[in-house]
């Protein structure tokens, strides 16, 4: 079985779909890996590195995508490229499915099974394979480290001889996994005094765990979905919301706010008069940007000041700022999916649809959609 993994094709892109490490398993596992020269140079990976691991090296993208029987890519291809693919053969990224209708077509047409990552089943047994979460956690790192370096404040309390400083306070919008690693960083690793809210009282626990505070909102009833996702709020509920979290905004020096709606624009949770009440210097890192974002004034892969002094950080995929650790990740999650459907004795990926998992992130495959969340959209 021939895997490919090529360059990514959108400049901004700074992760490979395959590591060094990474292609050594596969190998080991009985496949043959051919990786797009260069595919590493973002990542700090040489091509010298992939060619040790067991990886062939190929100038020619297209006819590499012609050959390969599965595909790594990170982002979603050019759909020309689909074209290229041969007709059978697996494609794994990100597809954005709900959004790129056009595309998903184009599998299907090509006949090519595409798997899209964003719809990876939240269960023990995918857990492994769950990119969307890998990436997350790295996000909510490295939106920490972003409002570290442009607050006007350190993070830890510091006792010193000219006097006594105060902990930074930081509050963090959503408990999911990039929150959860947001909390960690701010509060264990950096010293700053934390809270955290979310709509899911479930999540309290794990807040305190962290050494931080839970906020509490009475909202009237709200929940997670069975993927694990807090579910969509009532307007009266949001406006519940932003009025509870006001009080908590003002008293902040650093907001980093993470709700996302899979498939939706995220929700405005952070009004203009609630950003006006926070106090100059002040830093929020808004990491829904690239879906229309959770602060009103945050602008996609912009920093901009307001009037009254405060930052709104809204830069897209900050993990692409940590290319390594990145990359690492994903590549395991994709690899992870290529061993757990091995069939040691054909030594291929065999798909069974019937599968959990395969339900749940298989959009095309046989010339057709089949995912039931597309079939009809």
């Amino acid at each position: 079985m021939q895997i490919f993994a090529p360059k990514e094709s959108d400049p901004q892109e700074t992760r490979a779909a395959l590591v060094p490490e990474t292609v050594s398993r596969l190998v080991k596992l009985g496949a043959a890996v051919t990786v797009e020269s260069g595919i590493g140079d973002a990542a700090a990976w040489p091509d010298k590195s992939y060619e040790e691991a067991g990886a062939t090296l190929s100038p020619d993208r297209l006819a590499a995508l012609g050959s390969a029987d599965i595909v790594f890519r990170v982002g979603k291809p050019p759909e020309a490229e689909i074209d290229a693919q041969k007709k059978g053969a697996i494609h794994l990224s990100f597809l954005d499915p709900f959004n790129e209708r056009g595309l998903i077509e184009r599998f299907a047409k090509a006949g090519v099974t595409a798997v899209s990552l964003e719809m990876m089943p939240r269960t023990t047994l995918a857990q492994k394979m769950d990119a969307l979460s890998s990436q997350a956690s790295l996000a909510g790192y490295q939106a920490v480290l972003l409002a570290a370096d442009r607050l006007p404040k350190i993070f830890p309390m510091m006792m010193t001889p000219a006097g006594t400083l105060s902990p930074s306070r930081v509050f963090i919008v959503g408990v999911g996994v990039a929150g959860l690693q947001a909390i960690a960083t701010a509060g264990k690793r950096l010293g700053a005094r934390v809270e955290a809210f979310d709509t899911r009282p479930v999540v309290e626990t794990e807040v305190k765990s962290l050494g931080a505070k839970f906020i509490k909102i009475d909202i009237g009833e709200t929940g997670q979905t069975a993927q694990g996702y807090a579910k969509e709020l009532t307007p009266e509920q949001i406006e519940k919301q932003r009025q509870g979290m006001a009080k908590v905004c003002s008293r902040s020096d650093i907001v980093i706010t993470t709700a996302k709606l899979f498939g939706r624009k995220a929700p405005v949770i952070i009004t203009k008069d609630m950003v006006a009440g926070m106090s100059p210097g002040s830093v929020i890192v808004d990491l829904a940007a690239e879906g229309g974002g959770n602060v009103e004034g945050t602008v996609l892969d912009e920093e901009v000041v307001t009037p009254n002094g405060v930052r709104i950080i809204g830069h897209g995929r900050l993990e692409c700022r940590v290319p390594q650790h990145a990359s690492q990740m994903y590549s395991s999650n994709l690899t992870n999916f290529v061993d757990h459907f091995w069939d040691e004795e054909a030594k291929r990926v065999k798909l069974d649809l019937d599968d959990e998992i395969l339900q749940g992130c298989v959009i095309t495959h046989d010339g057709a959609i089949v995912h039931e969340r597309f079939k009809d959209s």
